[in-house]
């Protein structure tokens, strides 16, 4: 299978692709990684990580770690989640990762529509650009798998929630769980928002609880 990603944007800069992880789940941080790729950057698997096996991602983790000119992943815990909502979290994760890349971008390739603007620093918002641009790509797999890690590890501490398969999404049996014995430390209190189903169901917890 041939790579069909492009390798830039704009040709002769600097660009950072950059992608979140955990956006839609009930519990857990939302990830961010920006990764800014070498001019020779290539691997056939390279795809958007919902289009790859678990084991492929990881795979390529190891290849993009080694071979990119420069990364870095950020997180934005459930408790400022619920304070500035998810949306605004997404967006400080990739802030928080693009400061702490070793080489400064000149332009940041964002996944998705909407974007805070970082610092003097350019963006481009591009729809479904983890399945355009390598280097959003690259940044999708890290900021899945670095969260995938964290959440089977404190899978260890809750695991009736059975975050090391779920990974904290809002699947029936995790949604059930949350029902039966109430909220972890972990969850998103504000996790009911836009969808119906899980409002209903957050009530029931909220009125359980009491």
């Amino acid at each position: 299978m041939q790579n069909a990603l492009l390798s830039f944007f704009k040709e002769g800069i600097i660009e950072a692709g950059c992608d979140e992880a955990g956006r839609g789940c009930l519990a857990g941080p939302v990830f961010a990684a920006a990764v800014i790729l070498s001019p020779d950057f290539h691997h056939p698997l390279l795809n958007d990580s919902k289009q790859i096996n678990e084991k492929n991602r990881y795979i390529l983790r190891e290849y993009i770690e080694e071979n990119v000119l420069a990364y870095a992943v950020g997180s934005v815990d459930n408790e400022l989640i619920d304070k500035i909502n998810i949306l605004n979290a997404s967006f400080l994760a990739m802030h928080i990762a693009v400061e702490q890349l070793d080489v400064k971008p000149q332009l940041l390739l964002i996944d998705g529509n909407h974007f805070n603007k970082y610092k003097n620093i350019k963006h481009k918002c591009i729809i479904k650009g983890d399945s355009i641009y390598q280097s959003i790509a690259a940044a999708s797999i890290l900021a899945k798998t670095y969260r995938d890690d964290y959440m089977k590890k404190i899978h260890l501490d809750y695991p009736d929630y059975g975050w090391n398969k779920n990974k904290g999404y809002p699947t029936k049996t995790h949604r059930q769980k949350v029902i039966e014995i109430g909220l972890s430390p972990f969850h998103r209190k504000s996790f009911s928002q836009g969808d119906g189903q899980l409002k209903l169901d957050f009530e029931k917890v909220k009125h359980n609880q009491k």
